[in-house]
């Protein structure tokens, strides 16, 4: 794994963790499908000038990246499971705790090499002993509690199962297609999904999006157009159980920064789950002897 693309993705960890608060405050001022709605059409448009400058660069030097088919199909396959994921998300999370909520959403690192078993992907045993020290870490990270399942936790596994669907396609399809333009295409038609369950279920209005327009850049410029779009490219040609290992540490960096931005303790239980989610990222990362004998015949 290149040391460019595991940054990437530890970088989209990290806004997504980081974005929490944003998307805590946003809540105050609008609906759940208003809200996802409208920082998807945000973070889509806030691609747009990248897109341009990326056309005019490689218009220059020659270079062209996939065919116009899977950058469409992937686009639109990675919107509505964006789309169902962050609804699932959003309405499971009423119903649960958000410690619960965070665990369950993080069951992605455990359903992606699963998956990628009838898909041919093949996952050595570091990354599944990672596996194992990351839901560790992820348990003395957000259960503090009696656990329990209820109504919420159905939909937020549910989200989690989407999420992975949701790594595989971008799997799938980030070699076969500009990242960017993917990343775009996948914002709109998120944002285009949630205009009808906006329209029945909630009453947007302008006044209430002004209000909260701070949040709303944030998640829309930062979480949708920066992070989303860090994770297609990132995710190139990377094994997605090492892609969805390094993703998770978006609970780390959400305790982390509530601890050192909004003051919040950082509990003993809480330092031992980070410890550990680290320590498994690391493990998935080391190369094989095997590998490494390999590339020094060569």
């Amino acid at each position: 794994m290149k040391t460019k693309n595991a940054f990437m993705l530890i970088l989209t960890a990290f806004i997504w963790g980081t974005a929490f608060v944003a998307q805590s405050m946003g809540m105050d001022y609008l609906g759940p499908f208003t809200f996802n709605g409208v920082r998807s059409m945000i973070g889509g448009i806030a691609l747009l000038p990248c897109i341009a400058l990326l056309n005019k660069i490689n218009g220059a030097s020659g270079k062209r990246s996939g065919s116009k088919k899977d950058l469409i199909t992937g686009g639109i396959a990675c919107g509505l499971l964006l789309f169902a994921a962050s609804s699932l998300q959003q309405v499971g999370i009423q119903y649960t705790t958000a410690g619960k909520a965070g665990f369950i959403t993080a069951f992605y690192i455990v359903i992606v090499p699963v998956l990628g078993i009838f898909l041919r992907k093949k996952t050595g045993w570091k990354v599944w002993l990672a596996v194992l020290l990351a839901l560790t870490g992820l348990y003395f990270l957000c259960m503090t509690g009696k656990f329990s399942v209820g109504k919420g936790d159905l939909l937020i596994f549910l989200c989690a199962l989407v999420f992975s669907l949701h790594i595989l396609v971008i799997d799938y399809f980030s070699p076969r297609a500009d990242g960017v333009k993917m990343s775009c295409i996948q914002f709109f038609v998120c944002g285009l999904a949630s205009l009808p369950f906006m329209m029945t279920m909630e009453t947007p209005r302008l006044s209430a999006m002004l209000e909260g327009i701070l949040p709303l850049l944030y998640a829309g410029v930062l979480s949708c157009g920066v992070a989303y779009t860090l994770q297609i490219v990132g995710q190139k040609n990377v094994n997605p159980a090492v892609a969805s290992l390094i993703l998770s540490l978006e609970s780390c960096f959400s305790v982390l920064a509530g601890w050192l931005v909004l003051g919040e303790r950082l509990s003993v239980r809480e330092s031992i789950g980070c410890v550990l989610m680290f320590t498994a990222i690391i493990l998935a990362q080391l190369p094989d002897k095997k590998k490494r004998t390999g590339e020094i015949k060569k």
